[in-house]
C-alpha cells in the first residue's frame, strides 16, 4: 500500500510561463513517471505548456489525485522584510523573489499562507 491520499489535492500554479506544482510522492513509481519535470535546485515539477499540464494532468488523476488548476497566484502570495528569519516560509513556497525591502512567495496551499502569516509574513 502506498502512502499517498486518494483525491489529495495538488494545486498546478501559472508562474510566468509555465505551470509549477510542489509535492512529495512517497510512492517511487508516481515520482519517477514525473521525474522529467522536476526542477531539483527548486524543489517543484515545472510543466512547459498547456499541452504537458494537460498531460501531467492526467496522470495525477489516474494515481488518485486531484489536480487543481490556480492561474491568479494572488490569494496565494505573502511577504516578508527580506532580513527576517523566512526559511520555514521558503520550505513551503513554490515561488520567490526578493526585492530591496522585501522577499514575496507564492505558497503552495492556503494552509501554507496561514502558516506563513502565523511566522511573521503578511498578505501580499
Amino acid at each position: 500500500m502506498s502512502g499517498e491520499v486518494k483525491g489529495e489535492k495538488i494545486n498546478i500554479f501559472k508562474i510566468g510561463d509555465m505551470w509549477c506544482f510542489k509535492y512529495f510522492f512517497g510512492d517511487r513509481e508516481i515520482f519517477d513517471g514525473l521525474s522529467n519535470y522536476y526542477n531539483r535546485p527548486k524543489y517543484r515539477f515545472e510543466l512547459k505548456d498547456e499541452n504537458e499540464r494537460n498531460k501531467i494532468i492526467a496522470y495525477l488523476k489516474e494515481n488518485g489525485f486531484e489536480p487543481v488548476i490556480i492561474a491568479d497566484t494572488s490569494d496565494y502570495r505573502v511577504k516578508i522584510d527580506r532580513f527576517k528569519k523566512y526559511a520555514p516560509i521558503l520550505r513551503n513556497s513554490i515561488d520567490s523573489t526578493e526585492g530591496e525591502k522585501e522577499r514575496v512567495f507564492i505558497m503552495k496551499d492556503l494552509a501554507s499562507v496561514e502558516e506563513a502569516i502565523q511566522r511573521g509574513a503578511e498578505k501580499a
